[in-house]
């Protein structure tokens, strides 16, 4: 049952169920991703390997976006993140105790798909638990929770090589997968009712979801794959173009780890924001952002430059925290609500992952300085689109229409 009559609302209520289990998981997560292309290479894969194995996690989340929101929809966000927590420490103690490249990409894999349901899981609760005159900063918080733990996470993981070995790490990730299935399991279940219904009518299936809202799919849906692609940026071209100027790893590693604070730092303005003056004014600034900074990239010749591009960056990126769950649950239609979050969800991979080859194939045919003006004039382009279907859902939900009702 949803609280979004209640106008007594308050958040503490709700942290340690709400924010606690992605927090710890994210914590595991933050740990092992800066050293599994390093467990790979001591397992013997060449350089190229070990890279395809770091992408295989943004692969497992792609596979898994339309069966998890299946998966979710049968057994309830409660059992599924639970399941997820446990399959996921699994996964991280396979990952520890294999002695091969294969099996190393197996747990990465199997990690991947376990992260996306556990995501689904955890916006359709948050819908269900949070009155929509909070939603925005609902899931602000809860991007922000997941920010923080792959802050803290790497710190961790780093104390822990230190007085032991890289398989630490691992044992890290599967305990805090633990831990948020322990804390998963605390949480109210409120969507038995819902379920019930939906099984007595029947489950609706996942395509027939999608050719119902396809139109909202193929247009804010778009939208919201352009501002994956912005956010994805800053970490294949940013670490690039430090390493074309000349800057240490060491360097450009503070560089992200001042970016990481100011992105924290603004995702509560950016949540207040969204609910007070509606998604596009900070779904914008998001793309934006990238754009401009894209932009101004080929003139950084120094640390403090880029340091400067990354900070801009990170004041987008702060204020688009839970931007795309918040579009998601403005969407989100009453029935077959999980199956549409896993559309959802493969529209933000499918961003996610378009990023990174975007700039592959543009490098591979020009310089690095062209191909990131050719990536910031696309996201000029890019933020129209966003600031036009965004403005859409502004107006929707002021005329209390729902998104999802395709215009006349």
């Amino acid at each position: 049952m949803s609280t979004s009559g209640d106008v007594a609302f308050r958040f503490r209520d709700i942290w340690l169920v709400a924010y606690g289990p992605s927090m710890v998981s994210a914590i595991g997560h933050g740990a092992i991703m800066p050293v599994l292309a390093l467990r790979a290479r001591d397992l013997g894969a060449d350089v190229s390997t070990a890279a395809a194995i770091v992408a295989l996690t943004g692969v497992g989340m792609l596979l898994a976006s339309l069966p998890s929101g299946a998966l979710v929809a049968r057994v309830g966000e409660r059992r599924a993140l639970v399941g997820a927590g446990i399959l996921d420490a699994a996964a991280m103690a396979f990952a520890a105790l294999t002695d091969s490249v294969a099996g190393l990409a197996v747990g990465v894999l199997l990690s991947g798909v376990c992260w996306t349901l556990f995501l689904i899981a955890r916006q359709g609760f948050m819908i269900d638990a949070v009155p929509e005159t909070h939603r925005a900063r609902a899931m602000s918080l809860l991007g922000g929770s997941h920010r923080v733990g792959v802050l803290v996470g790497p710190l961790i993981g780093a104390g822990l090589i230190e007085v032991t070995d890289l398989t630490s790490v691992f044992w890290l990730g599967a305990a805090m997968s633990v831990l948020a299935a322990l804390l998963a399991a605390t949480m109210p279940d409120l969507g038995e009712e819902k379920r019930a219904a939906e099984r007595a009518r029947g489950h609706v299936g996942v395509w027939s979801v999608i050719v119902a809202h396809r139109r909202l799919l193929a247009t804010l849906g778009t939208a919201v794959m352009v501002l994956g692609v912005s956010r994805s940026l800053r970490l294949s071209l940013l670490p690039l173009w430090a390493d074309h100027i000349g800057l240490s790893a060491s360097t450009t590693s503070l560089i992200f780890a001042g970016a990481s604070a100011i992105d924290v730092a603004f995702m509560w303005p950016g949540g207040w924001l969204m609910d007070a003056r509606g998604r596009m004014v900070v779904a914008v600034p998001v793309v934006l952002s990238m754009a401009v900074a894209c932009l101004l990239l080929p003139l950084a010749t120094s640390a403090l430059t880029v340091a400067l591009v990354m900070a801009l960056i990170a004041c987008g990126n702060g204020l688009g925290s839970g931007i795309v769950m918040t579009l998601g649950a403005d969407a989100a239609p009453e029935g077959g609500r999980s199956q549409f979050l896993g559309a959802w969800r493969l529209c933000g991979d499918i961003g996610n992952t378009g990023g990174p080859l975007l700039v592959s194939a543009v490098a591979a045919v020009a310089p690095l300085a062209a191909a990131s003006v050719v990536v910031g004039v696309l996201g000029l382009a890019g933020a129209g689109w966003v600031g036009y279907w965004t403005r859409r859902v502004d107006l929707a939900r002021t005329n209390a229409v729902p998104v999802s009702r395709p215009s006349p």
